[in-house]
């Protein structure tokens, strides 16, 4: 999971923002305690490798959606889509409202892409308390460089 982190990051380089491509991946210990936890999700690629992969928390009463990584290589199969749509499932079967996540409004895979797959950015009055300490985080570590919006898919509970 931490080499398909790595793969996707020079992607950031090529949009000018290659201060992004500069942080570390998840470590082990988070990516463990997730699996453990039943929040991570793992895609497969024709070979049987690992190539995609979505980390996810409970968050305000919603599955927030920490990350969601597909190795480049493997990229526009639909592989993210399903992951996506296997953790509205999981949280629809938990009784959650929704799945939530944080991303760059302008980059295409980020917020672009997230629309695609039935999420919609909150307005402020909609941003919940443990959403907004997560955009305190990411403000701290540098990330409002660049606009980013919290979003929200809606779950069949």
């Amino acid at each position: 999971m931490q080499a398909i982190d790595r793969a996707s990051m020079p992607m950031f380089c090529d949009i000018g923002m290659p201060e992004i491509a500069q942080y570390d991946p998840w470590p082990l210990g988070e990516l463990a305690a997730r699996q453990q936890a039943g929040r991570l999700w793992i895609a497969a690629g024709e070979a049987g490798a690992l190539v995609a992969f979505l980390m996810a928390s409970p968050v305000d009463s919603c599955l927030q959606v920490e990350q969601v990584s597909v190795d480049p290589g493997s990229a526009r199969r639909g592989l993210g889509r399903a992951l996506l749509d296997h953790a509205a499932d999981q949280a629809s079967a938990a009784g959650l409202p929704a799945l939530t996540l944080t991303t760059f409004a302008d980059v295409p895979w980020n917020a672009p892409y997230y629309a695609r797959c039935g999420f919609r950015v909150l307005d402020g009055a909609e941003i919940t308390p443990g959403l907004r300490a997560i955009r305190h985080r990411e403000a701290a570590l540098g990330l409002d460089r660049w606009p980013r919006v919290c979003m929200r898919r809606d779950t069949s509970a």
